[in-house]
């Protein structure tokens, strides 16, 4: 069975109870193959707006908040890529989904989607990564670059546990919190749950512990054996709008340079996780892909459709 409590309908926004806390699920579409989707560390399903509202005039879309997130509670346990991939393994089981389905990660939820995709590669029927955490992610820090290195994962980790003990009020007051441009296409409704999102002292807890675990996390990861052998489009972002983008914020142009050149490395080397891996990069975006370039995400979703063979068991 699968999402059958979707049926007829065009969009459920729910709260679901997984062990000790409950999960905000989001659920858009009701035919066709079904699309999962994990979004990025701080970054809330709503962003992904045109994305999801888009793909689910021919799929079944399937999003949630991680811990902590939105409106899911936080458990009692570490928030890392483990405790991501038990608690969509639980989403599934509540909503009785069965069928293989194709998952779809951007920067830190493709870290978890990797992580998922290595425990339960008989439940995946295809894999994109959307400019992706990499396992290699320690490539970066090795790095030599004395302007960027500044912001440390220690200082991120201080700073989200400070805000994760303040009021929603104070965040407001501290955070100033606001949308760009392409949020304010979205209806007025989503960009106040955009604008919501950034408040939640939850949130910061959250961020604190994923950010303490993802060195961790990407060498449990790499642990688990070889990727399956499944459908795989990688996705990479502009690394010359990228540059340009960053220029204005005072980092020096060659640090940006090192920096993106290596991110490339790293996106390049992702495509070669599958034998039927392939790369694109996203012309004009930087690492908000789903923002940037929405129609190239749309795009590789059907591209992916097309390629696997089990669409027509998919589509029961």
């Amino acid at each position: 069975m699968a999402l059958g409590v979707a049926k007829g309908l065009r969009a459920i926004n729910q709260l679901i109870k997984i062990n000790d806390h409950k999960m905000e699920v989001l659920l858009k579409g009701n035919k066709g193959p079904l699309v999962i989707i994990l979004t990025g560390m701080g970054c809330s399903f709503e962003e992904w707006y045109k994305v999801t509202q888009t793909l689910s005039k021919t799929y079944r879309v399937l999003t949630f908040h991680r811990q902590g997130l939105g409106q899911s509670e936080i458990g009692s346990g570490i928030q890392n890529t483990a405790s991501t991939v038990r608690d969509l393994a639980e989403i599934l089981h509540h909503l009785q989904i069965d069928e293989p389905f194709y998952l779809m990660g951007h920067s830190y939820g493709g870290l978890c989607v990797q992580h998922f995709a290595k425990v339960h590669p008989e439940m995946v029927a295809g894999v994109i990564l959307v400019d992706s955490t990499s396992v290699d992610l320690k490539e970066l820090e090795k790095l030599d670059l004395p302007v960027l290195n500044q912001d440390t994962d220690e200082m991120w980790i201080e700073k989200s546990l400070e805000y994760s003990t303040r009021s929603e009020q104070e965040l407001l007051e501290i955070l100033k919190p606001s949308i760009n441009e392409k949020h304010c296409q979205f209806p007025k409704t989503i960009q106040q749950k955009l604008l919501d999102f950034q408040v939640n002292p939850l949130l910061f807890k959250a961020m604190a512990s994923e950010i303490k675990e993802w060195t961790k996390d990407a060498e449990v990861i790499r642990s688990l054996g070889d990727f399956p052998d499944v459908p795989l489009i990688v996705i990479g972002r502009d690394k010359e709008y990228s540059i340009q983008s960053e220029l204005d914020n005072g980092i020096p142009e060659w640090e940006l340079r090192v920096f993106e050149e290596k991110w490339e490395e790293l996106i390049t080397h992702q495509s070669k996780l599958s034998l039927q891996g392939e790369l694109v990069f996203a012309s004009d975006s930087g690492h908000s892909v789903f923002l940037d370039r929405p129609d190239l995400i749309i795009e590789c979703v059907h591209k992916m459709v097309r390629r696997v063979d089990c669409v027509p068991s998919l589509q029961k």
